[in-house]
C-alpha cells in the first residue's frame, strides 16, 4: 500500500508473521484498511531475513510457526544489532498462565491474544508503530459494526 497523497508521510510498515492464511488475511486487511503498509511471512526464518532487509516499524509475530518458534525468531531479532530495536508484538492463541511471561522473556515488547479484540489490537499497533495513516469514522470502524 502506498501513501495516497503526494507529500504525505509514508505509512508505517508492519511485518506480519503468521502461518495461518485466514489469520494472515484478517491482519493484513485490518491493518491496510487503517493505512498501514504490510509485509507477510509464514515462517520464522523468513521473518528474520525480511526484518533485516526491510526494517519494518513493527513485527507482529505468531508464536507457533512451522519452522522455528516465534519465540526463537524473536530471540534472534533481539540479538541482532540490525533488528534489535524493531518492536515485536506476539499475536498468539497461547493464553495460558506464563505464556505472556515466556514471550516477554524471549524479547517480545507486547502481547496480544487471539481471537483479537479489534480496538485493543489497533491500540497496541499504534502504540508500537505509530498512529495509522487513516482514521476511520466511528460509524465505519469495524469495531462499531459489532455493536
Amino acid at each position: 500500500m502506498n501513501s495516497a497523497e503526494p507529500g504525505a508521510p509514508a505509512p508505517k510498515r508492519i511485518l506480519i508473521v503468521e502461518d495461518n492464511d485466514l489469520n494472515m488475511r484478517l491482519l493484513k486487511d485490518v491493518l491496510e484498511a487503517h493505512g498501514y503498509c504490510t509485509d507477510a511471512a509464514g515462517e520464522g526464518e523468513l521473518a528474520v531475513e525480511m526484518a533485516r532487509r526491510f526494517k519494518p516499524d513493527l513485527i507482529l509475530l505468531d508464536i507457533q510457526l512451522p519452522d522455528i518458534s516465534g519465540l526463537e525468531a524473536c530471540r534472534r531479532l533481539k540479538r541482532d544489532p540490525a533488528t534489535r530495536d524493531i518492536p515485536v508484538v506476539a499475536v498468539t492463541a497461547f493464553a495460558m498462565a506464563g505464556d505472556e511471561r515466556r514471550a516477554r522473556d524471549s524479547g517480545c515488547d507486547g502481547y496480544v491474544t487471539k481471537p483479537i479484540m479489534l480496538p485493543t489490537f489497533l491500540a497496541t499497533v499504534s502504540a508500537f508503530a505509530g498512529p495509522p495513516a487513516i482514521t476511520l469514522p466511528l460509524y465505519l470502524h469495524p469495531a462499531a459494526a459489532a455493536r
